[in-house]
């Protein structure tokens, strides 16, 4: 029978909660940003677990404040920013891709109209070196068009999505609060 992985830990010293969120946020507490630094801390030591095992973030807090936050507040907040940070990234990914369709379709009618052309030239006017060079020409600006939305489909889209599953798992994670 197979068990479960251990969730691999995240592990976080804090004075207080709030230190976690940013201050000059006006949201309510679970719709609060993470302060900037709290998260890239998070998301970088994220990014060297392993990916087949659940997270768990354990919040160690030295003083619990005045305001007293529930822990499954906290937990509440947390999810809610990485969730919201995975939406923000699958949104990106679909604008992206939408503009690669855009820049491919561009891209293929110019390579069509700069082969056409370059055929044109030779047929119309012959071989002589001069037309040669700029029927190649007319051949390599309708490939070089094309290189954004081939750089967009086959390199580009990975980050975004390797972030987005990221966030997901951390909108998952499970958070334990010890004071």
């Amino acid at each position: 029978m197979a068990t479960a992985p251990s969730p691999a830990q995240i592990d976080i010293r804090i004075g207080r909660v709030d230190q976690l969120f940013q201050t000059f946020d006006p949201s309510p507490f679970r719709e609060r940003d993470l302060d900037p630094d709290a998260t890239a801390f998070i998301v970088d030591w994220a990014r060297e677990l392993n990916r087949r095992v659940p997270i768990e973030i354990h919040l160690n807090v030295k003083d619990s404040g005045p305001e007293h936050d529930a822990p499954e507040d906290v937990s509440a907040a947390i999810h809610c920013y990485f969730e919201h940070r995975a939406e923000v990234a699958e949104r990106e990914l679909r604008e992206l891709f939408r503009f690669g369709r855009i820049y491919l379709a561009i891209g293929l009618l110019i390579l069509v109209l700069a082969l056409f052309g370059a055929e044109v030239l030779v047929i119309k006017f012959g071989e002589s070196p001069s037309l040669a060079l700029i029927a190649e020409s007319l051949i390599i600006l309708g490939w070089v068009v094309n290189w954004r939305p081939l750089e967009i489909f086959l390199y580009e889209w990975r980050p975004i999505r390797r972030d987005a599953n990221l966030f997901r798992r951390l909108a998952a994670a499970r958070i334990k609060v010890q004071g």
